[in-house]
């Protein structure tokens, strides 16, 4: 098979990585792909975001199958044009989408179909906005909602402070038109998790649990980011809570975008805070999560384009997946000053002496080649994924990793699936 691969991250190698051990596999085209996708396949110099030209090219080189990997051209609309063209594509259709590229369609499809969730308001004007976070007492939410890569998402305790925030989105166009609406949310306490499942349209499948840290500081303080590190499986995730999660978010959210004429067909992702009330949707995404589909797939032996064309061709009830009982850490390895201002361009090294180890695999998610040498070119620059007997293993095998990898100004948080552990 012919398979095209659009995207460019962390994400996209670990896919490519996975995608290159199916028998089925005859040419992996990543679009644009990066030093690491191009260990697997051939990096084409198209962006993630030309919807026209990479229909073109698929159309062009007989694409049997494109994966869309990042969450912009699925809200575009990329599965629509390739569909249209006769190309199979593993990703929701626009409309579905939306579940991710508008968190106010998501929260009203939540609010519609009864899936718990925070309470919440949406705002396209400031001074509603003003008014309503002034008459809350207790700690809030606000988020962008639009697609803001990671970024558009507040937590704040003191709600002067969110009215700050709102004024910055809605009035000074912070994300652009991702800002043109927000979402105002309380506050919920407790462990995040991540549940990612492959879905058809009418069948899920879902795969093993994980937990991902979003903030840029150790014992999650400070910024939010596209994410620091994940690990699976998360043991806050109980077999009685997986059950109650597909029962209660997973079943009701597929009938619920099939009731309005968007059924689903790829990965849904369910960001959860597990709250002394039960499980409740943070969040959905449309894709696999970044960096949590690293340590997922680092687990997953079964063959990925398998799984894949059963999502499209409706039949995921026949596949059973097979997965490593070891559990995977990934650590991040970021750019200095990341999720803010940063420098690109430093060399990076270790990298084969990392993989030396043995059940460890770096993938690459902010890299370039320049002159033979691999260089930063994004915040996020390095998943550094390592299997182990324990968790405790897999985390210390993974910072050894981190250890033989060098950049300049490199940052990783020191404390990857600390919580596990405890």
């Amino acid at each position: 098979m012919k398979v095209l691969l659009v995207g460019s991250g962390g994400r996209e190698h670990v896919l490519a990585w996975k995608l290159s051990q199916s028998k089925k596999l005859k040419q992996l085209y990543c679009a644009p792909g990066n030093p690491g996708t191009a260990q697997h396949g051939k990096n084409i110099d198209i962006a993630d975001t030309d919807i026209d030209g990479l229909v073109k090219f698929a159309v062009e080189k007989k694409v049997d199958l494109a994966i869309i990997g990042p969450e912009d051209p699925l809200a575009a609309g990329i599965v629509d044009a390739l569909n249209k063209e006769g190309i199979k594509a593993f990703g929701p259709t626009g409309d579905a989408a939306a579940l991710e590229g508008d968190k106010a369609f998501s929260k009203k499809l939540m609010q519609d179909n009864a899936i718990p969730t925070a309470e919440a308001q949406v705002f396209e004007n400031f001074e509603d906005a003003k008014t309503y976070i002034a008459s809350r007492d207790s700690g809030l939410v606000v988020k962008a909602a639009g697609l803001a890569k990671g970024k558009g998402v507040y937590v704040i305790d003191d709600p002067a402070e969110a009215i700050l925030i709102a004024e910055k989105i809605l009035n000074d166009g912070l994300f652009g038109e991702a800002g043109n609406k927000i979402v105002v949310e309380e506050k919920l306490l407790g462990q995040e998790a991540s549940i990612l499942a492959f879905v058809d349209g009418r069948n899920i499948y879902v795969m093993e649990s994980a937990q991902d840290h979003k903030p840029i500081g150790e014992g999650d303080t400070g910024l939010n980011t596209g994410g620091m590190g994940a690990y699976t499986p998360a043991p806050i995730v109980t077999e009685k809570l997986l059950d109650q999660i597909q029962r209660e978010v997973l079943v009701p959210t597929i009938d619920g975008l099939n009731r309005i004429g968007a059924p689903y067909r790829g990965i849904l992702y369910a960001g959860l805070m597990m709250t002394a009330g039960g499980p409740k949707v943070l969040e959905f995404n449309v894709r696999f999560g970044d960096p949590e589909a690293q340590p997922i797939l680092m687990r997953l032996q079964s063959d990925l384009l398998d799984v894949m064309l059963a999502v499209c061709d409706g039949t995921l009830d026949q596949q059973t997946l097979k997965w490593d009982p070891r559990p995977a850490v990934c650590v991040v390895m970021s750019s200095g000053g990341y999720p803010e201002d940063y420098e690109k361009g430093k060399v990076i090294t270790g990298i084969e002496e990392a993989e030396a180890l043995g059940d460890v695999k770096v993938f690459h998610a902010g890299t370039k080649e320049d002159n033979g040498n691999i260089v930063t070119s994004g915040g996020r620059v390095l998943g550094v994924t390592a299997v182990g007997n324990t968790v405790k293993e897999a985390q210390a095998r993974a910072y050894e990793a981190c250890e033989k990898i060098h950049f300049d100004g490199a940052y990783y948080r020191k404390d990857i699936a600390d919580k596990a552990i405890k």
